[in-house]
């Protein structure tokens, strides 16, 4: 659920707006709601993942995503409709959210931790990198309506078997089967409990950090088709540019996992969240040309990509294991109210003005700020203080 309908929207809005009359503005809303429910829903799918397993709650879940995603097909106009099935794909393809499969790789690995879980998210990359040209290319085909219905078939026809067939997580494995490296591990449940860590400093300078930092991150991406094109490019040069930040997702998951195993990860994130704030700088100018402009789409899809990354290892290296899946949908709540604000924000910025520049420039002054909070974390905690 996390890149599928965030990938897409951007290519549906000019479409659902030419025939529906639907605002930028409104069609954003609906990344507010989903991100409305998914604040309130993470929490608790993190418990069930926690007490149910990933395994089990993925496999529950991908079909049921992949099914309400399809029905966006049968909307005929009703904006209202259009909230209530993103509602109701946000409550049932929560278990697909990152927090099952960052559990799974953050159990199995320790000292190499950040290069798997940049290696494990790839997958939204390769997502990011094919979907929007396919959705281009269904649409102009087909039309939106065949477009959402091949695409919302992909998590079932795909992710299901991969699944089914392949997804192990430690502590249900027999014990023959684990491997026996250090690397494979810590005991799966040591850390803090959530009452502990809702206590704990450092876990509310980090709500702070990625609230800014999601915001800024989120905001311009299902925006970027249109920021692109009151710049006057052409929807094939729109497509072309965009594809370009697949690709750097897949750099930034996997260039920041392999620094986040070799230097302090908050200083790491410091570094790597220049890139996007020199990418929202980029796209003021005006107008940009086309090496530029995939310049700064390839900037924010560096950022954008190691942003769960950074999440996920930071959680497991300051909190532990033992509530990992409910410290993680607490932290997820964060990033879905600013994730839910900042393409809404953006588009009513551009329905009052007909631009982006001040909402861009304002995305790179909360990247800065957030930085700047994470690199008051501290060290990593002592294994006796925190994996207990």
């Amino acid at each position: 659920m996390s890149p599928i309908p965030f990938y897409t929207i951007g290519m549906l809005a000019p479409q659902l707006s030419g025939q529906f009359g639907w605002s930028f503005a409104a069609l954003m809303g609906s990344i507010t709601v989903q991100s409305g429910v998914v604040m309130i829903a993470s929490p608790l799918a993190g418990v069930a993942i926690d007490r149910f397993g990933a395994r089990s709650v993925a496999l529950v879940s991908l079909p049921l995503f992949g099914l309400c995603y399809m029905s966006l097909a049968l909307n005929n106009g009703s904006l209202m409709v259009f909230y209530g099935q993103w509602a109701v794909m946000s409550v049932l393809g929560i278990g697909t959210l990152s927090a099952t499969w960052t559990r799974v790789v953050t159990q199995w690995f320790d000292k190499w931790r950040g290069m798997a879980l940049g290696v494990a998210s790839c997958g939204t990359g390769i997502t990011g990198f094919l979907i929007k040209p396919l959705c281009a290319g269904l649409i102009d085909a087909h039309g939106w309506r065949i477009a959402v219905i091949v695409i919302g078939a992909l998590p079932i026809v795909i992710g299901v078997p991969v699944v089914a067939l392949l997804f192990r997580e430690l502590q249900r494995t027999p014990r023959s089967l684990r491997p026996s490296t250090k690397d494979a591990p810590l005991a799966g449940q040591s850390g803090l409990t959530l009452g502990e860590a809702l206590r704990d400093r450092r876990l509310w300078t980090m709500a702070a950090a990625f609230l800014f930092i999601a915001f800024a991150l989120t905001a311009p991406t299902p925006n970027l088709e249109n920021i692109l094109r009151t710049r006057s490019f052409t929807l094939a040069q729109i497509g072309e540019i965009t594809s370009a930040f697949g690709l750097s997702v897949i750099c930034g998951r996997l260039i920041g996992g392999w620094l986040l195993d070799r230097f302090w990860a908050p200083l790491i994130a410091a570094f790597i969240l220049v890139f996007p704030t020199i990418g929202c700088w980029l796209l003021t100018s005006a107008p940009p040309t086309p090496l530029t402009a995939t310049l700064a789409v390839m900037s924010l899809g560096f950022g954008a990509g190691f942003e769960f990354d950074l999440l996920a290892y930071l959680i497991s290296r300051y909190f532990g294991q033992r509530h990992y899946g409910a410290i993680y949908g607490c932290f997820y709540a964060v990033i879905a109210c600013a994730g839910g604000l900042g393409p809404v924000a953006f588009g009513y910025i551009f329905d009052q003005t007909g631009d982006y520049t001040g909402a861009l420039r304002a995305g790179a002054l909360c990247l800065t700020f957030g930085a700047a909070l994470l690199l008051m974390m501290g060290s990593y905690p002592k294994r006796g203080e925190t994996l207990r």
